[in-house]
């Protein structure tokens, strides 16, 4: 089996036992005394934080960031804050709860709850997600690929299927 398919085997089993640990509004905090890998920590105080160059900052120059549910995929770390900007723009109290990792070599596997409120949105939103993020020697990321139901944060959220978000 090509390490590709591998990868992406893997990321629909994740995507999968996530959603069936937490179900669609499953969010509690993050346990007090779970050790995370400290790229991992970066990486979730990034997406909670308010400065989208954080984020960015974490991935190699050429690293890529996917996020499956919308279907895009961002390269180089300007791209990348750009979209954690965008992220801000629209969803108010982005928050990534990390649940649980899982480390194979440079590869981690992260369960986590994100959530938010959409702007214009009767109601917050909270989903399970799953992210695999791949590493170099460095410990930079290299590549970010999020898995995560949007048809579940549009209907939590209150709005339709075929929602979009505003043009900034």
């Amino acid at each position: 089996m090509k390490l590709r398919s591998h990868r992406a085997m893997t990321a629909a089993i994740c995507a999968t036992t996530v959603s069936t640990a937490l179900g669609t509004t499953g969010f509690a905090a993050q346990p007090a005394d779970q050790h995370l890998p400290s790229i991992v920590a970066q990486w979730a105080a990034a997406w909670n934080g308010t400065d989208a160059r954080t984020l960015g900052a974490l991935f190699t120059a050429d690293g890529t960031y996917t996020d499956h549910a919308v279907g895009v995929t961002f390269h180089g770390r300007q791209e990348i804050a750009g979209w954690k900007a965008r992220a801000d723009s629209v969803i108010d109290n982005v928050h990534v709860t990390v649940r649980a990792t899982h480390r194979d070599g440079d590869h981690l596997t992260i369960e986590a709850v994100y959530s938010g409120h959409l702007k214009g949105a009767p109601k917050p939103f909270a989903v399970p997600m799953a992210t695999l993020l791949d590493l170099d020697s460095r410990r930079h990321i290299t590549g970010d690929q999020d898995y995560y139901s949007l048809n579940a944060v549009l209907a939590q959220s209150g709005l339709p299927a075929d929602w979009t978000p505003p043009t900034p």
